[in-house]
């Protein structure tokens, strides 16, 4: 083809051409990303933004090429003319399209070429940080807009690759050899779309979000890729040595893409490859023929094999599914086996998740297993303890984010005067409400919420009965109560609210346990309670010490508790009885009998009892004697009062001189002189018991 101003003009055409298709590209993958949060799609079409300057410095150096084409035919007319004598002399001064051209070959192109090789690098880089989120991410890559996503990924692979064949048709020529770059970059944005299209199919098809997990790291690191080609094609082309008259090949001219936008040339490299490994003309045989020409055939048969093969599903043995014909159920429960339905879209199988989080150190870890099978744990009080292996006090933080329920404060001393605050009192207290279920009716379990939300919306429902039955409790009957009946009252409950699900259908579980454990008040206040505690100990200190007095003191007074009780009580009737206004003699027969309870008891009162009675019996009979002396007394007196008399005299002059030493002196003595001496003396005879034998 002749390398004139209208092939130049022609490139430049289809440049622009290609630059409004990529931009509209650009611009449907940008929409869609924002719309959607769509990650890949973002990256996607970061990729093809870039895409933008590949076209627009083609449409520049075809626009230049054009105008040097112009530039020579002037030159040439001019030198036809008769004044080409003096155009001999400015030829090289007015050739400036030539010069521009020569200066675009020499810096822009290579310049361009390191931008889109930078800008691809970075863009990669920058979009890996976010890929690796996405992968690394707990939850489900969902997408509500996947149905957008898939027909502009079709659409962009439709256009890309018809373009881009259309494009690299072109570029067979030499003079618009320079398209196959475009052509590389339109190849890349179609299958940039189909992979997109793919990825989502996938996870629509199979709820699978593999392929949408790892989409957007494949988009960064093909870019990374890309870009790395382009800075070593640079890097070639500066020490490639150069034939006059040879245009250079952009370097950002992708050689990876270009045998895609060209897949014969894939074919053709193939075929030769075949016949050189075997040594004959393979691709000459008949059987090559043969299967050349039934290739479409052989595909269709592939494509409608596998689709009758969606129509075969095996359920796990810890799987039970639901079977969807045109989005209805048509069987509701679906035990472990192959099963046949209708092949994919007619019929899907649907099998709920089971969402389970786990503390491993400081990180929450969440897994997810298509199952329905095996006992499942909901903690509907507050969570429990961090490390079950150490300690748990009241007064030591065990666990994160605990959760209070609000209760009635104690009765304990209602009836004293309180204060009014012009609020109720309230008093809070953690409980761990550990309920285990299992999955009963595998249609209205996945009903009720998405696989995501179905243990929080159990746990949220749980709480909520469990506030409201806690507040009509105490916390003395919280702490201290029970703790199997509160199980049962929660349990019923429960079943009460999962029961209205579903429009009262229920939500598809059966719970097996309810469990009330680690009750404890606020850490805050804990030290409050263990006060009470040991005011409690020290209260039955007390009593066990009053107890101990009481059974020494009965014991002692009494001999026994029992006798010393019996006898309190006949001490009580004794009183009734004198309240009563009874006789003297039945209070004195009860007197009596309490008297011989107490001196046959052997305690220290009966003892005391029995030493008075003696002692009153040994006065009475010493005060008898005494009367009886008396009488006698008198009687004799009567007798002989002048005997009686002087027999007393005696007596008392006898008691009188008792102590005393008597001298008898004889009757006619009439003075008697005694001289004392008070000095020492043998012998003392002022003593009368002196000179007595010993």
């Amino acid at each position: 083809m002749k390398a004139d101003y209208l092939t130049f003009r022609r490139g430049a055409s289809v440049s622009i051409l290609g630059f409004f298709i990529q931009l509209l590209l650009t611009l449907a993958f940008l929409i869609y990303s924002q719309y959607a949060k769509d990650v890949a799609a973002f990256t996607a079409s970061l990729y093809l933004g870039i895409g933008l300057l590949v076209w627009l410095a083609l449409g520049i150096m075809f626009d230049l090429h054009r105008r040097e084409r112009l530039e020579a035919l002037e030159i040439e007319s001019l030198a036809a003319s008769d004044t080409g004598s003096a155009f001999q002399t400015s030829e090289d001064e007015i050739r400036e399209a030539a010069r521009r051209l020569a200066f675009m070959q020499r810096y822009f192109v290579p310049g361009i070429s390191l931008v889109i090789a930078l800008a691809l690098i970075g863009a990669g880089w920058w979009r890996f940080g976010p890929a690796r989120q996405v992968a690394a991410q707990d939850d489900a890559v969902t997408n509500d807009l996947a149905g957008w996503a898939i027909a502009i990924g079709i659409g962009a692979a439709f256009v890309g690759f018809v373009f881009a064949r259309f494009v690299a048709g072109m570029a067979k020529q030499k003079v618009w050899a320079s398209l196959r770059a475009g052509a590389a970059f339109a190849v890349g944005s179609a299958l940039f779309g189909l992979a997109m299209a793919v990825a989502h199919f996938i996870g629509y098809a199979g709820s699978e979000d593999v392929a949408l997990r790892y989409l957007p790291g494949v988009y960064s690191v093909v870019m990374i890729v890309l870009g790395c080609e382009i800075v070593v094609n640079f890097a070639l082309d500066v020490y490639r040595p150069r034939r006059p008259g040879e245009l250079p090949r952009p370097a950002f001219d992708s050689r990876v893409l270009g045998f895609l936008a060209a897949p014969d040339k894939i074919a053709e490299s193939l075929g030769e490859a075949i016949n050189y490994q075997f040594g004959v003309d393979v691709t000459g045989t008949w059987f090559y023929q043969l299967l050349s020409r039934s290739v479409v055939a052989l595909g269709a048969v592939a494509i409608v094999t596998g689709w009758l093969l969606t129509g075969l599903v095996v359920v796990e043995p810890h799987q039970r599914a639901m079977i969807l014909t045109w989005g209805k159920i048509t069987r509701e429960d679906v035990g472990p086996g192959l099963h046949v339905k209708w092949p994919w879209p007619i019929s899907t199988i649907e099998i709920p998740e089971y969402t389970q989080r786990t503390k491993v150190g400081d990180k929450e870890v969440v897994t997810k297993t298509k199952t329905t099978a095996g006992v499942r744990v909901l903690h509907i009080g507050t969570n429990p303890p961090d490390n079950e292996q150490g300690p748990i006090l009241w007064t030591k933080q065990h666990a994160l984010n605990e959760q209070f329920l609000i209760v009635q404060p104690s009765h304990v001393g209602e009836d004293e005067v309180k204060e009014d605050t012009g609020a109720p009192d309230v008093a809070l207290v953690a409980v761990e409400v550990p309920v285990q279920y299992v999955v009963s009716n595998v249609r209205l379990f996945d009903q009720i919420a998405s696989p995501e939300m179905r243990d929080e919306l159990l746990t949220a429902i749980g709480r909520r009965a469990v506030m409201q039955y806690a507040g009509t409790l105490s916390i003395d009957h919280v702490l201290a109560t029970d703790r199997t009946g509160l199980a049962a009252k929660l349990r019923s409950l429960l079943e009460a609210e999962f029961g209205k699900l579903n429009d009262g259908q229920g939500a598809g579980i059966e719970i097996l346990f309810v469990g009330v454990e680690g009750v404890h008040p606020p850490m805050k206040v804990a030290p409050k309670y263990e006060q009470v505690v040991s005011d409690r100990q020290k209260m039955e200190m007390a009593i066990e010490d009053a107890q101990q007095k009481k059974i020494e003191l009965l014991a002692k007074a009494a001999g026994s508790v029992e006798m010393a009780e019996r006898i309190a009580r006949k001490l009580d009737q004794l009183d009734v009885l004198i309240a009563s206004g009874a006789s003297e003699e039945e209070i004195a027969a009860h007197r009596l009998e309490i008297q011989h309870d107490l001196e046959s008891a052997g305690g220290e009162m009966g003892a005391q009892l029995i030493e008075a009675s003696a002692t009153r019996w040994a006065r009475h009979m010493g005060e008898r004697g005494q009367a009886a002396l008396h009488e006698g007394q008198v009687a004799s007196y009567e007798a002989a009062p002048q005997v009686y008399r002087a027999k007393k005299y005696f007596e008392a002059l006898s008691q009188a001189m008792a102590d005393a030493r008597v001298y008898i002196v004889p009757e006619r003595i009439g003075n008697i002189t005694i001289e004392l001496q008070d000095k020492d003396a043998a012998t003392p005879i002022f003593d009368p018991s002196a000179g007595e034998p010993e």
